[in-house]
């Protein structure tokens, strides 16, 4: 297990129970996979540095989450295969 952190920019035009189910949604298939969520942080509606999909504002969520190797990549796969999620990142935390 590795330490991983997830970055997700949900679309704007979800609404409040729509950015909570997705974000359990999410926090459901990393526990499927094997994984567990660390801390999860809601940054709420922000404005993007530059449009994605003409969407000016979308809804960043932060993930601190352990998670094997094998794992990151059918995750990442269906991230970018939810419709809800316009852009996401998973980048793996330093070992110290």
């Amino acid at each position: 297990m590795r330490d991983y952190e997830l970055m997700v920019v949900l679309s704007p035009d979800l609404d409040e129970a729509g950015v909570d189910a997705t974000t359990e949604r999410l926090s459901t298939q990393i526990g499927g996979r094997g994984g567990e969520v660390v801390d999860l942080q809601k940054w709420g509606r922000r404005r993007l540095a530059y449009p994605i999909a003409k969407h000016r504002d979308g809804f960043y969520t932060v993930a601190k989450l352990k998670i094997s190797p094998e794992d990151a990549e059918p995750l990442e796969r269906s991230l970018r295969l939810n419709e809800s999620v316009i852009r996401h990142l998973l980048v793996r935390l330093d070992e110290e």
